[in-house]
């Protein structure tokens, strides 16, 4: 039985899009991410893989799209995390509504959650992005080139939503095997907390009788939790295989190495070291700027950029001017 795993937040969120260039314009312009760095799946590199956060890109910040085009759209359904849910500061989710009102974005009007309002709305592929009005956030957030005042940005990943058919199995493993605490139960599900404080660090469990999902456009692919270092992550992961865990090897991620294991209702969950993040291969003022490729990919860089399609990407910020 694992006794010492205990990831200490989110680290990233990875979803699927089906146009990068709007895909790109949506998350830098209307959100008002960073776009930190603009690589390949290393497991695809015929697709982008696109990683948006805060001024460097930290982990708890992230949110990363393969974007496929023609992709078709996926469905909202048990199996999945069906929403995913960034801080912004208490004051602004009218600012927000406006904002996103203005410019014509497929929102609701906020609601109060268990013990915070949330601003819901739809990328342009239909995934579920929640904006919650959170207390003592201290992440700084980025306020490069979208005109998002300071006091109104986005700082990081709040929570993630998992819709299950049973709420018991995955619950066991939570609290189980990951070392995440059983928060509140509320009408919807229960929450879990991880031990990294208040800022990125919850799990929200919804029981449903809806249909299974279909992952595609508009759909989350998997979510990530933290490991502070790579001896971590290689001890928990000889610690969920003990417990009967399925894990695949230690993978290199170039700005981070993951293990990856699915929960039993079926979402894909990644363990990723928080070193050596995004500036390993690109200077702080430059990132997204040029498409980054892994060492091992690097011999077959112009049959790649031949195969992916232009992006157009917001001008790298002036010195002073970096989040």
């Amino acid at each position: 039985m694992a006794d010492s795993v205990a990831p200490h937040g989110l680290h990233h969120v990875t979803a699927i899009a089906e146009d990068p260039q709007r895909n790109v314009d949506f998350y830098t312009t209307v959100l008002g991410l960073r776009l930190v760095k603009r690589t390949v799946n290393f497991d695809a590199p015929d697709t982008y893989h696109l990683y948006y956060g805060d001024a460097s890109g930290r982990p708890s910040t992230l949110l990363t799209f393969f974007p496929w085009p023609g992709a078709p759209n996926g469905k909202q359904g048990t199996g999945l995390t069906t929403a995913t849910a960034f801080s912004v500061p208490p004051e602004s989710l009218g600012w927000w509504q406006q904002r996103l009102q203005t410019l014509g974005v497929d929102a609701d009007a906020p609601v109060a959650g268990a013990d915070e309002e949330i601003l819901r709305l739809r990328d342009p592929d239909g995934l579920v992005i929640e904006l919650v009005a959170s207390d003592g956030d201290s992440r700084s957030g980025w306020d490069g080139v979208a005109a998002i005042p300071f006091d109104q940005a986005i700082r990081g990943l709040f929570s993630v939503t998992m819709t299950e058919q049973l709420l018991d199995p995955t619950a066991e493993m939570l609290d189980g095997l990951l070392g995440m605490r059983h928060g509140q139960d509320t009408k919807d599900g229960t929450r879990f907390v991880m031990s990294g404080g208040a800022e990125g660090t919850a799990v929200d469990v919804r029981p449903s009788n809806e249909n299974r999902g279909v992952q595609a456009a508009g759909t989350v692919h998997h979510i990530a939790f933290r490991a502070p270092d790579g001896e971590t992550q290689a001890k928990w992961r000889l610690e969920l295989i003990e417990a009967g865990v399925q894990v695949t090897e230690i993978l290199d991620r170039q700005y981070f190495t993951s293990i990856y294991f699915r929960e039993p209702g079926g979402v894909l969950l990644e363990i990723a070291t928080d070193q050596p993040g995004f500036t390993v291969d690109e200077p702080l003022l430059e990132l997204g700027q040029h498409l980054k490729l892994p060492p091992w990919l690097e011999p077959n860089r112009e049959q790649i950029e031949n195969t992916l399609p232009s992006l157009r990407v917001p001008p790298a910020p002036k010195p002073g001017e970096d989040g």
